[in-house]
């Protein structure tokens, strides 16, 4: 069989990297550019990295994100557009390359990372539930529209990871009183949500498709 070859953004940490460390195990080609390769910000940078590539992209992850947390009083146009350019449309257009090489193959494998504050929010999360919320849509849109050609396209959606997002955003303090709104009272480690996008991304995964599976320990049941 052929080596497949899978593109993952934002791999340099965190989730990203514990996804590339779990695909490459299996043998997979990871292509993890780093932000003077692709800069998720600038349309020109997406474009001429997407065709520079070498080789077939069996399997896409859209990983990278960001996080700027902010009421709506002092949210600012800059930390609008790029919220919504790294987390909602980079992903959009590089799909939109992508894509029709899958189609040409009969086969690809597309996972988003969302989170669960595209399902619910809480205060200061405006734009970051936004843009979470709307890469939930384009998931479900473009695996009704790519399942006809073997194209399965869904969207992982991480509660509290043990992250150095997670850590910038909340206190030690605060962290212990997040633990205690979790049923199994801990935060998800990356190598978890990893093994969950393995799965989506493998031949094992035959059926699933357009889909926001939560990972958060059961966070949104209670």
């Amino acid at each position: 069989m052929k080596r497949k070859n899978a593109l993952i953004t934002g791999a340099s940490r965190g989730i990203g990297l514990a996804i590339a460390s779990c695909l490459k195990k299996q043998g997979i080609n990871i292509l993890a550019p780093d932000r003077k390769k692709l800069n998720l910000l600038c349309e020109d940078s997406i474009n001429n990295y997407l065709a520079s590539l070498k080789c077939p992209i069996d399997i896409l992850v859209n990983n990278a994100g960001i996080n700027i947390l902010g009421s709506i009083e002092n949210l600012t146009e800059q930390s609008i557009n790029e919220t919504m350019q790294v987390n909602l449309l980079a992903p959009l257009r590089i799909i939109r390359k992508i894509a029709p090489q899958m189609i040409g193959r009969k086969y690809g494998r597309i996972v988003n990372i969302g989170s669960i504050w595209g399902i619910v929010t809480k205060p200061g999360r405006i734009t970051y539930t936004l843009t979470k919320s709307g890469l939930g849509g384009l998931t479900r849109s473009m695996a009704v529209e790519l399942a006809p050609h073997s194209v399965l396209v869904n969207c992982v959606a991480p509660g509290y990871v043990n992250t150095e997002m997670t850590k910038a955003n909340n206190t030690k303090k605060e962290l212990e009183k997040i633990k205690n709104t979790i049923p199994m009272q801990r935060l998800c480690e990356p190598s978890e949500v990893a093994e969950l996008v393995s799965f989506l991304c493998s031949d094992k995964n035959t059926y699933i498709t357009g889909q926001i599976i939560a990972i958060d320990g059961g966070y949104l049941c209670v």
